[in-house]
Formats: C-alpha cells, structure tokens, sequence
C-alpha cells in the first residue's frame, strides 16, 4: 500500500458508468489500490447520480477533486490514483502508446456495452475502451442489467469474439454468502482473478 508509485505495474484503468451496482466497483477500486497496482480511474456522469444514489460517499464531480477525495477515503499511496473525465483526451488511456495493464468497466450499463461494441468512442470510458481492444489488452465488462434483450445479448456475442471479457455481475452462492458485501466480493474476486492479481475473498472451487 505504501509503495512508491515510481516502482509499480503499469496501471489498470477502471471505469464506473450507470448501471446499478457501484457498489461493485467501490469495492474492486479498494482491492486494487491495497494490492498496490496503480489506477486510472474514470467515472460517467451517470454513475455519479448511482454513486449518490446508492452510497453513502459524497464523491465530487471534478476530477481533481475526486482523485483527493478517493485517495483519502482508501488512503492509498500518493499518485497511485489518478482520475480522469470524461473529455479528459489528453489522459494516458486515450492512446495506445501509453502503458497500460488491462481495463475494467465496473459496473458497465449495456449503453455503454453498446458504445464499446459499436466503437463510438465519444467520451473517454469508449475511447479507453475502444484502445483497450485495438491494443489488444484485456477488457473486462462487469454487466449489470437484468433481463438481457436481444441488443443486449448480441452486442456482448460481438465483444466476446473479439475477446472481451464479459462477466455479468451474477455472484455465486456455493461459498454460502451470510451477507452482501460477500455476494460483492464473489465477483470483485472474479475480476481479480481475470487480472492476475492475488485475493483471499473466495477459495477455488474444490480447494
């Protein structure tokens, strides 16, 4: 956790967009922050009324200040997190020449899933994105909606054949979860997983 940010990882971008299910995403920022990996962060318009909505945490809008304000609340190590908006196109993850070890949306709405399918590219999370895939580096979408249509179902066939990571937010139960917070980190583990970072939320199946 306290480890200088000059000798980490390239970092993770995560993205928070407006599905239901910030909570999700609060919580992988955690994990990734106390294992130490460096965070791009980028959080829609959208997921900031589900943030308010949802939590009880007063982040701000501007970016600037809700990298001060994540940072203390996880009190992670100085420029570990770095927070971008959303026409931020100056930011690293605009551009596949800079470094960049996988990208999370958590939790992703399916307009985004649209977006990303359709490469729209028009606000910073698409643009990341859509670079993410180009550069051929990994791109998770941790899917909130419940029922799936049509669009939705082929928008993530299309994604996963280019090698999306789709992972609908659909904890399990066989590690019998006595509270939310478990359901929650079933699946932030699963993330976790799919990046090769190490967790002790929930043991493999059969261990």
């Amino acid at each position: 956790m306290n480890q200088d940010s000059t000798d980490i990882a390239a970092p993770i971008a995560l993205a928070m967009t407006g599905a239901s299910g910030a909570i999700y995403g609060l919580r992988l920022l955690e994990k990734l922050l106390a294992a130490g990996e460096p965070v791009y962060l980028m959080i829609s318009k959208a997921a900031q009324v589900v943030l308010a909505t949802e939590t009880e945490l007063k982040v701000p809008a501007a970016p600037d200040q809700a990298q001060a304000y994540l940072s203390q609340h996880f009190g992670c190590a100085e420029g570990q997190l770095k927070v971008f908006g959303r026409e931020q196109w100056m930011a690293p993850v605009a551009s596949g020449s800079a470094p960049l070890k996988a990208m999370v949306v958590c939790p992703c709405s399916t307009g985004t899933l649209s977006a990303i399918a359709q490469g729209a590219s028009d606000n910073l999370i698409e643009r990341a994105a859509d670079v993410a895939m180009k550069e051929q580096r990994k791109l998770i979408l941790v899917v909130r909606e419940s029922p799936l249509s049509a669009i939705h179902l082929e928008n993530m066939l299309k994604l996963a054949r280019l090698g999306v990571v789709v992972m609908p937010a659909s904890p399990g139960f066989y590690h019998k979860p006595q509270t939310i917070n478990e359901l929650v980190d079933h699946v932030v583990a699963r993330v976790l997983n799919q990046l090769g970072i190490g967790q002790d939320m929930i043991r493999p199946w059969g261990s």
